[in-house]
């Protein structure tokens, strides 16, 4: 068993580690913002391609 002392002290050491960042810094922003239009581009190419060979099996069904 855990004695009480050292899991309360450890609990309170990862707190404050957790708390001690104030915030984001511009880089993080910058990188995140980043990742998100790439992750939309990688997104927009996939369904793009994805309707060019949805229309195409259209037309094919309907003989066009």
């Amino acid at each position: 068993m855990v004695p009480t002392t050292w899991w309360i002290g450890l609990v309170a050491r990862v707190g404050s580690a957790a708390r001690s960042e104030d915030g984001m810094t511009t880089a993080e922003l910058l990188g995140n913002a980043a990742l998100g239009i790439a992750a939309l581009v990688a997104i927009w190419a996939v369904l793009q391609t994805l309707g060019l060979d949805i229309v195409n099996w259209i037309r094919g069904q309907l003989g066009v």
